[in-house]
């Protein structure tokens, strides 16, 4: 049996794991796994192209981050529109991916990706294409799955990054903010804010105010802090107002890229409080590197478990963690559904318990 892959959207920590799973199990089967690169564009007559995936190629490919494969988030195959919008890929271009499949033999095709990539990989599948989904987003904030793979990489990016900055900041007696990464869900502004002892974490579940900020790091001074660390996702909202964004939406890119909101509060901040304050926007930082042991071993699992659904022959499912037990889900279930942090969550009580404030009071 003849297999695909690709990976499509952003990169993320623990991609090369879920290939180094596939590759394995399948080659255990006798099957053959052709990589396809840079996304779903490798699946056109005039993209990319693909590779034979074999334990030869992949040997030590585990610790290493991004993805051998390449991927994108842009071109042919984007369909998510901000939010909630969805469009459809075009039908030719639907057509020409579906002869390469043909052309190549291939019987199933593992994609693997965030909400955007499974919802074109659930049009291949209503398109006839067996598709199997594994989920991917260093943003934690697919319904359908309790972790992916990267998020607990993009954490420890956060948390030595606060580790570094409250050395700096305990010298100078400074304020200092981090904007992360999350877009519309805060996972991993609650988590990197908690690990690495931020005294304020601002989330887009949670709307904020300036004032409610800037008093608790007065109070924070007056109580004898000598700096103050304050953790922002980039689509933290303030009450009243909406999301900050570096550019607007176009046609090409679909969704708008957030940012802005770490530098506003610094400001804020410094001009409310009078206590000097720099802010430090980590970006990309928390894509890249080796990805962690748990990473590692979450996309090795969830590469596994995709050739063993594949064998069951579960096409249109995604793979899926619950309870520490890699199961699946239909991807109909998984895509469009975002899981965000709930207010009232034991996590967040747990945060408001040792001190951090959110903002909201």
């Amino acid at each position: 049996m003849r297999i695909g892959i690709l990976n499509s959207g952003g990169d993320c920590p623990g991609l090369n794991a879920v290939i180094h799973g596939v590759v394995g199990a399948a080659t255990e089967l006798g099957w053959e796994v052709i990589g396809f690169r840079d996304g779903f564009e490798g699946l056109l007559p005039n993209g990319p192209g693909h590779v034979k995936l074999d334990p030869e190629r992949t040997i030590g490919i585990l610790k290493l981050g991004g993805t051998i494969l390449g991927t994108t988030n842009k071109g042919n195959f984007a369909v998510k529109i901000g939010v909630d919008n969805v469009a459809q890929v075009a039908a030719d271009i639907m057509e020409q991916a579906k002869a390469t499949i043909k052309y190549l033999g291939i019987e199933a095709l593992i994609v693997v990706g965030g909400d955007g990539s499974l919802t074109t990989g659930l049009q291949l599948c209503q398109e006839g294409v067996p598709v199997v989904g594994v989920p991917k987003t260093i943003d934690n904030d697919l319904q359908a799955t309790a972790m992916t793979f990267g998020f607990d990489s993009a954490v420890a990016a956060v948390v030595d990054a606060l580790d570094r900055l409250h050395t700096t900041a305990d010298s100078h007696q400074r304020v200092m903010v981090v904007e992360v990464m999350g877009r519309h869900a805060g996972w991993i502004a609650l988590y990197g804010g908690i690990g690495g002892g931020a005294d304020i974490v601002l989330l887009p579940e949670i709307k904020f105010t300036m004032e409610n900020v800037a008093e608790h790091v007065k109070r924070l001074y007056a109580a004898g802090h000598r700096s103050v660390l304050i953790v922002v996702a980039e689509g933290a909202e303030m009450e009243g107002g909406g999301l900050m964004t570096r550019e607007q939406m176009d046609a090409e890119k679909r969704q708008v890229k957030l940012g802005g909101i770490g530098e506003y509060v610094a400001k804020s901040v410094e001009k409310m409080t009078g206590h000097e304050t720099r802010d430090v926007r980590l970006g990309h930082l928390q894509r890249g590197g080796s990805p962690t042991p748990l990473d590692r071993i979450l996309g090795t699992r969830f590469g596994v478990k995709a050739v063993h659904l594949i064998k069951e022959q579960k096409y249109g499912r995604m793979v899926s963690y619950q309870s520490y037990h890699v199961g699946d889900v239909p991807i109909e279930e998984a895509v469009n559904k975002l899981r965000l942090v709930q207010p009232t969550s034991e996590v967040v009580q747990a945060a408001r318990a040792v001190g951090i404030s959110f903002g909201d009071r």
